[in-house]
């Protein structure tokens, strides 16, 4: 009987899991692309950044490793802050899935961003 009831409970959890879909997103699923765009600052070429969920789950909180990070050209605090070797990506607030946040900035040599850090919302 025991043995059933474990059957049945295993069973429903699969189910749920296949129609609500498996969520194995990591931080891995932030992906950075830097792009020149044409103009300059102060003497200085201008990057566009893109940040890309490609995840079908929301992500909050997404930091980037940003150390040693300048540029002529301000970036809105609301898009990127920098906190000392870390920035946080729009104020921490959701990043939808498979959406985009883009930012400009100027510098010379570009700047690598790497993801370091997020929290993975519920699909």
């Amino acid at each position: 009987m025991a043995s059933n009831i474990v059957k049945c409970l295993i069973s429903i959890i699969f189910f749920t899991l296949i129609i609500k879909g498996l969520c194995v997103c990591t931080i891995n699923n932030i992906q950075i692309g830097t792009q020149r765009s044409g103009r300059e600052i102060k003497r200085k070429p201008e990057w566009n950044v893109s940040v890309i969920n490609n995840c079908a789950c929301p992500q909050s909180q997404i930091k980037l490793l940003c150390k040693g990070f300048q540029t002529e050209e301000p970036v809105d605090p609301n898009i990127l802050s920098k906190d000392g070797d870390n920035c946080l990506l729009i104020n921490g607030n959701t990043l939808q899935a498979f959406n985009t946040v883009k930012f400009s900035y100027a510098w010379d040599p570009p700047f690598l961003f790497w993801p370091k850090y997020s929290l993975v919302g519920s699909c």
